[in-house]
């Protein structure tokens, strides 16, 4: 991780499959370069973490400024299967067939609903803060598809790193509850990715899983 500033070394854990890094810092300097960007920029404050979740939540917002005038999209693919059938050329040897198909089966619908939070060049970023850890799947899912479909030859998946639930322990909302109710040991963070990444759910695709440490976060009271 000599490649990284020590803001984000401290502040971010890295955890790397399929030499995610290397490629990421080989063959995409540019956009590895604005990912550390958006790293660097990255800060919670306590009166954010108490805010309502999912669309409301302001935190995806950080990211969007960063990325998207840089030229990041979310992308969502969808694509049918063409099945071709070539019969052997008459009087012909085994492994001989016909230069046209006699037959042909059309799957509508067989890559479909694969979204990506951010895609660039063959770069792609997803953020997962605070869903159901479930949503891992669909997104591990979506990434080696992208990358089977030779869409992309790199992903990045940013979520809590597990020790901030020692800090929502600390905080509380309005009724003086620890905030932590809804940080849910079931929701996204990087215990729940990393027992996925090693059971190898991301297929042959690279994945950099990158988790949000304490250190993100302002006006904490140690």
């Amino acid at each position: 991780m000599e490649c990284l500033s020590n803001r984000i070394r401290t502040n971010f854990d890295f955890r790397n499959y399929g030499h995610a890094l290397e490629i990421l810092t080989e063959a995409f300097p540019e956009e590895w370069s604005e990912l550390q960007d958006a790293l660097e920029a990255f800060s919670i404050s306590v009166d954010e973490l108490k805010k309502p979740g999912g669309n409301e939540s302001p935190i995806p917002l950080k990211f969007d400024r960063v990325l998207y005038p840089k030229g990041w999209r979310e992308i969502r693919i969808s694509g049918d299967l063409t099945i071709f059938k070539y019969p052997r050329a008459a009087n012909k040897k085994r492994g001989h067939f016909q230069d046209l198909p006699d037959d042909q089966i059309e799957i509508k619908g067989y890559i479909d609903g694969h979204n990506i939070d951010f895609l660039k060049k063959k770069v792609a970023f997803d953020l997962e803060w605070n869903s159901k850890d479930q949503t891992f799947d669909r997104d591990l899912l979506a990434m080696r598809t992208y990358f089977d479909c030779g869409i992309i030859d790199v992903g990045v998946i940013v979520t809590r790193s597990t020790e901030l639930h020692d800090v929502f322990k600390k905080i509380t909302d309005d009724k003086g509850k620890p905030i932590l109710q809804k940080y849910g040991a079931s929701t996204t963070h990087m215990d729940k990715l990393i027992y996925r990444l090693d059971s190898r759910r991301n297929g042959g695709c690279p994945i950099l899983a990158v988790g949000i440490k304490k250190g993100c976060i302002t006006g904490v009271n140690e």
